[in-house]
C-alpha cells in the first residue's frame, strides 16, 4: 500500500558525536523525545520510553556508534517484539564536514502488523508528522548548546 513509509531527515548543526549522543544518551533523550527514558544502549537491552501517559517497552535492536542506532517498540504486552508484531525506529547519522550531521530517522513495521489498511495509513501519518516534530525538537535542543 503506497503512502505506508515513515521516513524523515533533518540537517543539524552539530558535531556527529555531539548529535550520537543526544539520541542514544537517556537523560540526552528527554529533552528532546521521551519524557521518561529508562534505557541501557546495548543490543538486546530492554527498556522503557514514557510520552506524558502513554509508553512503553522498547528493546534495542542495534548499535553501532556514531551512526546508527534502533530500537523496536510498539508490541503487544507480554510478547517479544519481533518482525511482525512491532515497530522499528531506526536512525542514521551521516557527518557532512566537522560541524554538520544528517540526521534520518525511519520507522517500519506498521505495515505488516495485521491491521484494517486505514489503521495503517493512521499510524503511518501520525507518526510521519510526529518525527518531523521531535527532529525540530532535536534541532533547537542542538542549537541551545551550541549558543549557550
Amino acid at each position: 500500500m503506497p503512502g505506508l513509509v515513515i521516513e524523515r531527515e533533518i540537517l543539524i548543526e552539530a558535531p556527529l558525536e555531539v548529535v550520537w549522543r543526544t539520541i542514544t544518551e537517556p537523560e540526552q533523550m528527554s529533552l528532546w523525545f521521551a519524557d521518561r527514558v529508562d534505557l541501557v544502549i546495548e543490543p538486546g537491552a530492554h527498556g522503557y520510553m514514557g510520552f506524558g501517559d502513554q509508553g512503553g517497552p522498547v528493546v534495542v535492536e542495534m548499535v553501532d556508534p556514531p551512526t546508527r542506532f534502533s530500537f523496536r517498540w510498539n508490541h503487544p504486552r507480554g510478547e517479544e517484539p519481533v518482525v511482525g508484531n512491532s515497530m522499528l525506529v531506526e536512525f542514521t547519522l551521516t557527518p557532512l564536514g566537522d560541524e554538520q550531521t544528517r540526521v534520518r530517522v525511519s520507522e517500519s513495521g506498521h505495515e505488516l502488523r495485521d491491521w484494517p489498511d486505514a489503521e495503517k495509513q493512521r499510524y503511518a501519518d501520525e507518526h510521519q508528522e510526529g518525527w518531523g516534530e521531535y527532529l525540530d525538537r532535536l534541532a533547537g535542543v542542538l542549537a541551545e548548546l551550541r549558543s549557550g
